[in-house]
């Protein structure tokens, strides 16, 4: 089941790709925020291609925990703040929270006891990993659901205000494609990994992200230049 990881990783890194050329042309900092999110979301692919193929190791476990349970969607739910709202006060609450999301996470994560005898399982759980109530374990509930919630209710806040406005069926649709790769990502594959369940997990990396940048593709399609965006915006 390795291949449908890797393959999410392909997507990903194109996704990112596509999204680091955008921000070089318009210098749109929730670009550089998406692109960097996908990049993260590409690497910890890799980890469970890598896991599935090889074994886990603790670091392979990490990475993937690190960057794909935890870290990705932060900077997906911080692009759409900076997206909806702007101004000198936000931004610096937003870079804060990251910098304390971002350095609780990692240190929390590497210096957790683990169970190595649970790196045996095709797709370990974190809860058998770290140990049911750890501070580890509990990375995904009090960061990426919260996160996920804030990039959702953004995403439907924008499709609201498009709704009825044929000249923005393409980036209303997209909207909702964006919001559905991430429900996706976040529940179904959520599920899937605490079920130890391999094979669903990785095709629910390959979906999430796939219907993401297919969202993505479909909101910057059709509208005039002088009106592009480069997501659903608002």
């Amino acid at each position: 089941m390795w291949v449908f990881p890797l393959a999410a990783a392909v997507v990903a890194f194109a996704f990112a790709a596509v999204l680091a050329r955008r921000f070089a042309r318009t210098r749109r900092l929730h670009l550089a925020m998406w692109c960097a999110a996908l990049v993260m979301y590409g690497l910890a692919s890799l980890a469970v291609a890598g896991g599935a193929v090889s074994g886990w190791s603790r670091t392979l476990f990490e990475v993937y925990w690190i960057l794909g349970a935890v870290l990705n969607v932060p900077l997906l739910a911080a692009g759409e703040v900076h997206l909806l709202r702007r101004g000198p006060v936000l931004d610096v609450a937003v870079w804060v929270i990251l910098a304390f999301v971002f350095a609780y996470t990692v240190a929390v994560t590497r210096g957790a006891a683990i169970d190595p005898s649970a790196l045996a399982e095709r797709l370990p759980s974190g809860k058998e990993v770290f140990g049911d109530r750890t501070a580890a374990y509990r990375l995904p509930q009090v960061i990426s659901i919260p996160s996920y919630v804030i990039l959702v209710a953004g995403a439907a806040w924008s499709a609201w205000r498009m709704r009825g406005r044929p000249e923005l069926r393409s980036r209303f649709i997209g909207t909702l494609l964006v919001a559905a790769g991430a429900t996706i990502t976040a529940a179904a594959g959520s599920a899937f990994a605490a079920l130890g369940n391999l094979p669903a997990f990785s095709l629910s990396l390959l979906a999430g992200v796939a219907v993401m940048f297919l969202g993505f593709r479909r909101a910057s399609e059709s509208r005039p230049a002088s009106e592009r965006r480069d997501l659903p915006a608002h």
